[in-house]
């Protein structure tokens, strides 16, 4: 083996040992949550964030916030958020933000209004603090995160270093999952979404991030595979993860890994001359027998429960009324809601609670979308068509960025789904507003 298989292998199995460890020692957790803020501050101080560093100290954290919430290592549930914009602003301490990131200025100032009417709409014993921090937060994490991103230039082995820094924490809770539920078969019994398989955390998230691991590992078979062994560990976690991903029985996450899967290669199809094709040609083979190997074997695995819930049946074949699980009875509340109040919403976390008065249920929303045009209403809509056409415009001026449709689709898909509970799509957007060069060693610039 060589020396960047040797280091690459001991990188992947120290973080096999972590997921491990935490599974015997629950305690270790919280070591873990607090050290990755330590050495994370650390190193970006160190390093004077000379090489986007704020980047990979970031996405590590990101990766690992499901994790962390799963077996309680995160000091605070939302921190990660808020630790993404701490090291966004130390990183733009050191190298500035980009000068022509005004678009998200433009999306961050139309936040406020929400903001300031919440304060006077929320009820009166809510804490209107955190109600308000709690939706805001993800909004204002992608925000400053793009003012530092939007168009900065970065070698891609860098931007192929942040993803395995996102990626190895999710190796660590693959691991993790695989010790607390070692028998799938036993805790399967119906097409539900599955809490056991998902380590007794909620199985959209996991799926979540499974997804992303799933993407991630896969893509370094395809960009940073350049031996058989590199393939082979690499293909290893990636069937690991998908399978760990599918028995959560949690669908939106993972169809949104299958999906970034297939525009990168598509993107690398009609991007490589006539040789690269042929080779381009054998990795995909290789990627549809693994994917098709690792729905097999899951099918296996559960009865052929997984095939009946990706097609929206119950166990007994019947199909399901409801294809969202009710999500969408809550996205068509919200979009009344935005009727009613067209033009500056309802207020930051208020359409929550006015759902609550009406239906007598207290349901968060699922859908990011939907819940800025309720609160924030034709505000909202700016900021979203914000969100929506600069990453375009980026494509058309610096096409060769394989990972930015990526990134706006798994930002898009898991805001459908997933809202923005977690700092990932947030974090893994301003990706997409990066300018990947082919260089190495480049400097931070912009």
């Amino acid at each position: 083996m060589t020396k960047e298989e040797i280091n690459y292998l001991k990188l992947i199995l120290f973080h096999v040992g972590i997921g491990f460890l935490i599974y015997l020692f629950p305690f270790t957790s919280k070591i873990y949550g607090y050290s990755i803020f330590i050495f994370g501050t650390y190193y970006v101080i160190k390093s004077q964030n000379s090489n986007n560093e704020v980047l990979i100290v970031a996405a590590y954290l990101v990766g690992s916030e499901v994790f962390l919430r799963m077996t309680g290592g995160n000091p605070l549930y939302e921190i990660t958020k808020y630790g993404v914009v701490f090291y966004i602003l130390i990183g733009m301490y050191y190298s500035g933000f980009s000068k022509g990131a005004f678009p998200y200025w433009i999306f961050l100032l139309l936040l406020i209004p929400g903001v300031i009417m919440a304060t006077y709409s929320l009820n009166y014993d809510s804490d209107i603090r955190k109600t308000i921090a709690f939706n805001i937060s993800g909004p204002v994490c992608l925000g400053i995160a793009s003012l530092y991103t939007f168009r900065r230039k970065i070698a891609l082995e860098k931007m192929n270093d942040i993803l395995l820094s996102m990626g190895l924490p999710i190796v660590s809770c693959m691991v993790y999952l695989t010790f607390y539920t070692p028998n799938v078969r036993d805790v399967i019994t119906s097409t539900q979404s599955n809490f056991e398989t998902s380590g007794g955390f909620g199985p959209n998230q996991v799926a979540t991030f499974l997804g992303l691991g799933m993407f991630i590992f896969f893509s370094r078979i395809i960009l940073e595979s350049k031996t058989k062994i590199m393939v082979a560990i690499n293909l290893i976690l990636a069937l690991n993860i998908t399978y760990r991903g599918m028995v959560t029985f949690s669908r939106g996450g993972m169809i949104t890994g299958f999906l970034m899967i297939l525009l990168l290669l598509v993107f690398l199809y009609f991007k490589t001359n006539g040789g690269g094709k042929v080779k381009l040609g054998s990795i995909m083979v290789l990627i549809t027998v693994a994917l098709l190997s690792a729905w097999s074997y899951t099918s296996f695995q559960t009865d052929g429960l997984i095939n009946k819930r990706y097609a929206n049946q119950d166990a007994a074949g019947r199909a399901k009324e409801s294809q969202f699980t009710g999500r969408e009875d809550i996205a068509q509340n919200e979009i009344n809601t935005f009727y009613k109040n067209p033009l500056l919403g309802v207020g930051t976390g208020v359409a929550a609670e006015l759902r609550e008065r009406e239906t007598g249920m207290k349901v968060l929303s699922h859908d990011e979308i939907t819940r800025m045009l309720a609160e924030h209403g034709m505000l909202g809509i700016l900021a979203l068509a914000n969100l929506f056409l600069t990453p375009l415009f980026l494509y058309f001026e610096n096409k060769f960025n394989m990972y930015l449709l990526c990134f706006v689709a798994f930002w898009f898909l898991t805001i459908n789904h997933a809202a923005m509970r977690t700092a990932v799509p947030a974090f893994v957007y301003s990706l997409s507003l990066l300018n990947v060069q082919i260089f190495q060693n480049q400097k931070n610039k912009e």
